[in-house]
């Protein structure tokens, strides 16, 4: 690939991730004068999806988890209950995946 199709290639890449972060914002804004008020179902959406995705998140992690071989999936647990507990502790989303990311890397690697 020469350089001048990379750089095709990233811009094309960096207008569409541009266009789909910003078209829900131009579509469903309820007044067009006033674009910082948004519509009813974009706050909707901002309400319910962060969880979803996280739900879903949690569905992929566990999904391969096989507990008939192994370790029967503890470190996969232990990893989930980490991250669980820090974000109960401190509320903080990033502060949760990053401990749970680094307690899993370590129990996996040098405990089980």
């Amino acid at each position: 690939m020469s350089l001048l199709q990379q750089i095709i290639t990233i811009a094309i890449a960096a207008v569409t991730n541009f266009i789909t972060r910003w078209s829900p914002f131009a579509i469903f804004t309820s007044n067009k004068k006033e674009q910082e008020e948004l519509s009813p179902f974009i706050k909707g959406l901002g309400a319910f999806l962060p969880a979803a995705i996280m739900g879903m998140l949690v569905v992929y992690c566990y999904r391969n988890v096989n507990l008939l071989t192994g370790n029967h999936g503890l470190p996969d647990l232990l990893a989930g209950i980490i991250t669980v507990v820090v974000h109960l502790w401190r509320r903080s989303m990033f502060l949760s995946l990053i401990v749970g990311t680094v307690s899993y890397i370590i129990l996996i690697n040098y405990v089980f």
